[in-house]
């Protein structure tokens, strides 16, 4: 079976029916949906369709709530800690950096925290948010364990993403989006699914020997025999010590802000081995561009920024220089024309949900 493509409206269609038939709300279907979505948009394929099973899977399991109530612990003019209750991951960090943004416009910059929450998708989509209403945006999370710490054998964070953004003079904003490992799990699930094997320097077990072969690196971290390596790779040479201490930072923003747990309390399994919440945190940070200076000015300046980058001199065999978020926006414009693309193996995990929920997948 080849890879196809498939129109956008398809793919959101069904994923919509997808998780109504669980349970979901279709105002938070659709808000799900949409973040989704954007991450196939943007050429994202470990964060978009790639993930519906999992979410199936684990509302079915009782791990995630498909009706998310989300209670506030705490609140000031320019903070607030929200409860997510094991709810949809990616509605209460909607609502959350929705608050967020809400805050800002009268105190200037506000920050969200949240508990007891799941996986929210692409980080980045939290970030855009905040550029979509003239402000700087950012966003991190917490994850089941996958990184070691320098010089360490074991996971012990996850790939911690953090996401920032801000507008500028273009229509394409500055939007980086990270994880602080060299890669992450979405990654390997999409090479298995593809059937390829890691790059040397991602991962590596108990030894320090390097995995290769996806399927066996994703049975090997729920063991703890496998890690990820932080950015910078392994040691201190290439500076893997600065992606350890940035999956350090995002640790202490999504956890102990919040009262939440770290580490392995985010694994998903009980001390019998019993799947269980993975309780998540995230931290949203909304800045309100127009309380430091005029937002025309700094969209300017901003534009100026990311054109001086991108008109500097390449090296050798490179014909263009890249500012964060550019590739992305670029694909996002041709994917609408294209379609979305699943390969076999996705294929053949749609039409295992289709006829698991009994729903249309024409387009299959």
């Amino acid at each position: 079976m080849k890879e196809k493509r498939v129109a956008v409206d398809s793919i959101r269609k069904f994923m919509k029916s997808s998780f109504v038939a669980v349970g979901v709300p279709e105002t938070d279907a659709d808000i799900i949906v949409d973040i989704l979505i954007r991450s196939d948009l943007r050429g994202i394929r470990s964060h978009g369709i790639g993930r519906l099973k999992l979410y199936i899977d684990r509302i079915r399991d009782g791990i995630l709530q498909p009706q998310t109530h989300i209670e506030t612990i705490k609140e000031y003019p320019a903070t607030a800690l929200l409860d997510g209750n094991n709810g949809m991951g990616h509605v209460i960090s909607y609502k959350a950096m929705e608050l967020a943004i809400q805050k800002a416009q009268s105190t200037g910059i506000a920050a969200v925290s949240v508990r007891n929450s799941s996986h929210f998708g692409i980080a980045g989509y939290y970030a855009d948010m905040a550029i979509q209403n003239d402000m700087a945006g950012m966003a991190v999370t917490n994850a089941r364990p996958s990184i070691a710490p320098t010089f360490g054998k074991n996971p012990m964070m996850g790939t911690n993403p953090i996401a920032f953004g801000c507008p500028t003079d273009e229509e394409c904003p500055f939007l980086l989006d990270m994880a602080t490992s060299i890669a992450q799990r979405g990654k390997i699930e999409v090479l298995e699914r593809q059937h390829q094997n890691i790059p040397p320097g991602w991962a590596i077990d108990g030894n320090g020997n390097v995995v290769s072969n996806p399927s066996d690196l994703l049975k090997m971290l729920k063991q703890k025999a496998a890690s990820f390596l932080p950015l910078g790779g392994a040691g201190e040479k290439l500076g893997g010590y600065k992606g350890y201490g940035m999956a350090m930072m995002v640790e202490i923003l999504s956890s102990l802000f919040s009262g939440g747990p770290f580490g392995w309390g985010l694994s998903g399994f009980d001390e019998n081995q019993q799947k269980i919440p993975h309780r998540l945190g995230h931290f949203f940070i909304a800045v309100n561009i127009s309380a430091f200076i005029d937002i025309k000015e700094f969209k300017k300046l901003a534009g100026d920024l990311v054109r001086s980058m991108r008109q500097s001199e390449t090296l050798p065999g490179h014909e263009r220089i890249y500012t964060a978020g550019e590739k992305e926006f670029d694909h996002e414009q041709s994917v609408p024309r294209t379609g979305i693309p699943l390969n076999a193996r996705l294929q053949e995990n749609l039409r295992a949900i289709a006829a698991d929920l009994d729903i249309t997948a024409d387009f299959l």
